[in-house]
């Protein structure tokens, strides 16, 4: 009786799947329910090689929705370095807008270049950047007030002198 190390995870080996713990990448709606399932829910789920992009394998995952009876499929996407949802469902879109985030914009390849080769042009961004600077500061004294306010002097108390001793005396 030749029992396999992965028991029944490998019960389908002869056929090439693989039963594995499968987390969700990112947000998807169910096709089956219409119901959210979260990024990092996770699956027992079947692990399929279906085909090749160069040498790298594409997988195909096959999980049961936790809600409904439905499955959904997703494969890998070596090319974009990415997870298609195939079949059972569709990917919740979630768009990043970095003027929502309120962060610096990164500079497009051509502008990169030409910061390294143009004194002038990277004298122009230096210029911009010094006046969010001074625009920022306010804002930024502002938070450093309240942050030592609002300071856990814990640590200063424990590291005292005269804490040690106490602490020696027990």
């Amino acid at each position: 009786m030749d029992k396999h190390p992965l028991r029944e995870r490998a019960s389908k080996l002869h056929l090439g799947i693989l039963v594995i713990r499968f987390e969700m990448p990112f947000n998807i709606w169910c096709g089956g329910c219409n119901n959210h399932i979260g990024m990092g829910v996770r699956y027992n789920a079947e692990k399929k090689k279906i085909g090749m992009y160069y040498t790298t394998p594409i997988w195909q995952f096959r999980m049961k929705c936790h809600l409904c009876d439905n499955y959904i499929e997703m494969h890998t996407d070596p090319q974009n370095f990415d997870y298609i949802v195939a079949a059972g469902g569709r990917r919740k879109e979630e768009q990043y807008q970095q003027e929502d985030a309120e962060c610096a914009a990164a500079h497009e390849p051509e502008e990169r270049k030409k910061l390294g080769t143009d004194a002038m042009f990277k004298l122009q961004y230096q210029v911009e950047d010094e006046k969010v600077i001074e625009a920022a500061e306010p804002i930024i004294d502002k938070l450093q007030e309240r942050q030592e306010i609002w300071k856990d002097d814990y640590k200063s108390k424990s590291n005292s002198a005269e804490e040690t001793q106490r602490r020696s005396q027990k």
